[in-house]
């Protein structure tokens, strides 16, 4: 029977069928993978791709298209068959190389590996919680370029799509970044929800009994409720309707939540988890393509009639793209500062002279890291208007204020400086959403964003931490109060581990900056490179060190440098970071009075150290020399810099109440303490 949607013919439900059958074939040719869920989203996907979402196959990146992100990633075929039917680029060849080494169709969606792709999905949970970034990035960013136009009428709205899961919905990240959205009342966030109680363990209700719905209300959304069919299928006309229900909606976030039957229509296998995470075996296969009409014979097919009206999507998107274009044209006409601002962000360009604005810091006087940090964050966003961010509910302590920035708060909401494209962002106490959002802000292209918490905290971020690395995306994190110099909060709020855990990270940038003027230096880098990286600022005040007498602060940018030279050849290197520097400095000299040639490198990055040319790394950390190293952490990873026979000045265990002078005495990390490990280490 012919779905019963205005417009749909025997040709889409064909495609549908055939949709159900790639996921099929494709997991059962590797043979492992994830076909239930695939082939129940099916019709929910193409209704999507074909009928609902703007977009233009001819061009990924086009400005004013709707994004849409699959968070269940696991489900990967779902996306794969929309993309291939839709013409960006895949084609049968690579549905059939599958989870297979070098292929466009990796196990899980992969940002900057498949057209198309607008996120790295994967880790449930999410993809929901950076789509909120997503929405929030396209609010802002209507703001800098046509903040004057009515509700839906800019050439800029568009929509967030996204599908996801149970498993989704049952990680916290998911509802804390739910959360936020319903305060921020994003109307372009469309949330398809898949409620098919099936997860790895059977039926979700051995976990999982909430009132969705109910919850969601609750965080301010617009919820659609679609059963299933009798016959446990999608109920694609209902589904449709909500579609276009929650895309009318502009004041709330909307989550359909849709009723399903995983693996819809296998004959023994439907409604079971063993269709979630495995094939279904060439027996089921056949059978299932049977209750689809299909041939049971055929593998990956797809008859050229079927392909034909799917691929003319391609010819709808490039009639909408034809008008916005011209209406593009008009607009630019028309606000052409604007224009010279978007095509700037685009080409991810800076102003020129912006880096006149950062500040520099008198020699002489102490100022916390943090602070400084505040300072050039704001100097940045004079020059940058792109640039904004805030706090996990920290930002007085983290200094993440944009002054004069106003709150990014809904135009209904009742705060003091609310403005929908205000510049502080109000994170709640949600780290690991804050993470995520950053993340989403990023991807949606063309803002710069930033968040802040302590630095302790940062465990709860480390998975949205590790997705921008992994999708490589210019995400920056600010952490603050990162040593035992947080003092008497005590141990659960002094990072001991933090800074190795997050160096651990591949394609991540750890800067902890030894002065003021090492942050201003090392904010202008990370604007520079527009790669992932995290700051750890001192909450304790720090000597702003003289750059007369001592090394260039440029040399930040190589991530270590000679901060204070040897007097003569070097017999010990110390090498430090952060608020450990002014230890380091106040060694050298007091082994230099005692005849002990010592040179004294700030190390804020060793990341970008580790990118320079051997060369340059043994000039400033020579082996001919005792390297020594200082830094209030573990000593895991040091060993690499000072060498078998080098000295680690570290932090094996956990910090205690008391005032950060004190706690750094009575642990040993002293001038002290390193004078008289230098000299037993010489004797």
């Amino acid at each position: 029977m012919m779905t019963k949607i205005a417009g749909w013919t025997e040709l889409d439900d064909r495609a549908v069928a055939y949709a159900r059958a790639l996921a099929m074939d494709a997991v059962q040719k590797v043979g492992n993978g994830h076909p239930g869920t695939a082939m129940a989203l099916a019709p929910v996907a193409y209704n999507l791709f074909q009928r609902h979402l703007v977009h233009d196959p001819s061009d990924p990146q086009w400005l004013g298209r709707d994004r849409f992100i699959l968070s269940c990633g696991h489900s990967s075929m779902t996306l794969y068959t929309q993309l291939f039917f839709s013409g960006y680029g895949l084609e049968m060849e690579d549905i059939q190389s599958f989870r297979t080494w070098g292929s466009l169709t990796p196990g899980h969606p992969e940002f900057g590996h498949t057209a198309g792709v607008e996120m790295t999905t994967g880790p449930l949970g999410a993809g929901v919680a950076t789509s909120v970034g997503f929405a929030m990035a396209a609010r802002y960013e209507r703001g800098l370029l046509d903040p004057d136009a009515a509700p839906g009428t800019s050439l800029f709205d568009h929509s967030i799509w996204v599908i996801c899961s149970d498993g989704d919905l049952q990680e916290g990240v998911s509802g804390e970044a739910s959360s936020l959205a319903g305060t921020q009342a994003l109307g372009n966030l469309n949330v398809i929800y898949d409620d098919n109680r099936i997860s790895i363990e059977g039926d979700t209700h051995v976990s999982f009994t909430e009132d969705v719905a109910a919850r969601y209300r609750a965080y301010g959304w617009h919820v659609i409720e679609v059963p299933a069919l009798a016959d446990g299928n999608v109920d694609l006309e209902s589904l449709d309707k909500a579609m276009i229900a929650a895309k009318a909606e502009l004041t709330k976030p909307s989550l359909i939540r849709m009723h399903s039957t995983i693996a819809w229509p296998a004959p023994k296998l439907r409604g079971t988890a063993k269709s979630h995470g495995s094939a279904l075996g060439d027996e089921e296969i056949a059978a299932t393509k049977k209750e689809l009409g299909l041939n049971p014979d055929e593998k990956f097919a797809m008859p050229a009639d079927v392909f034909a009206h799917v691929r003319s999507v391609k010819d709808r998107g490039a009639a909408v793209r034809k008008e916005w274009d011209g209406k593009f044209a008009e607009w630019q006409s028309a606000h052409p500062d604007r224009a010279a601002l978007l095509k700037r962000l685009v080409a991810r360009e800076l102003p020129a002279g912006w880096e006149a604005s950062l500040p520099v810091f008198e020699s002489g006087k102490d100022v916390a890291t943090r602070t400084a940090s505040g300072h050039v964050i704001n100097a940045i966003a004079k020059a940058l208007p792109e640039f904004w961010g805030g706090s996990a509910d920290l930002a007085d302590s983290n200094m993440t204020t944009i002054e004069g920035g106003n709150s990014f708060l809904p135009a209904t909401s009742a705060m003091k400086n609310a403005d929908p494209y205000g510049r502080i962002i109000h994170f709640g106490i949600r780290e690991h959403a804050m993470g995520s959002i950053l993340n989403g802000i990023s991807l949606h292209g063309l803002s710069r964003s930033f968040g802040g918490t302590f630095a302790v905290f940062s465990d709860y971020m480390r998975p949205s931490v590790r997705l921008a690395a992994i999708m490589d995306i210019p995400t920056t994190f600010v952490w603050t109060h990162d040593s035992i110099g947080v003092g008497e909060d005590g141990p659960t709020h002094q990072p001991i581990e933090h800074f190795a855990a997050l160096r651990a990270i591949p394609n991540f940038a750890v800067i902890r900056p030894a002065d003021a003027n090492e942050v201003a230096e090392a904010w202008k880098s990370v604007i520079k490179r527009n790669k992932p990286a995290g700051f750890l600022l001192s909450r304790q005040n720090l000597r702003t060190v003289d750059r007369t007498s001592h090394g260039a602060v440029a040399g930040v940018d190589k991530g270590a440098y000679i901060l204070k030279e040897a007097s003569s050849a070097a017999q010990v290197t110390i090498i430090a970071t952060g608020s450990e520097v002014g230890i380091a400095l106040d060694a050298q000299i007091a082994l230099e009075a005692s005849g002990v040639a010592t040179r004294v490198v700030s190390a804020p990055c060793l990341e970008w150290f580790n990118e320079q040319p051997a060369s340059y790394r043994e000039s400033i950390l020579p082996t001919s020399s005792l390297r020594v190293s200082i830094e209030a952490g573990i000593a895991l990873g040091w060993r690499e810099y000072v060498g078998d026979s080098g000295i680690i000045i570290s932090l094996d265990h956990w910090g205690a109440s008391a005032a950060a002078g004190k706690l750094f005495t009575e642990f040993g990390l002293t001038s002290d303490r390193v004078v008289a490990d230098v000299k037993k280490a010489l004797s």
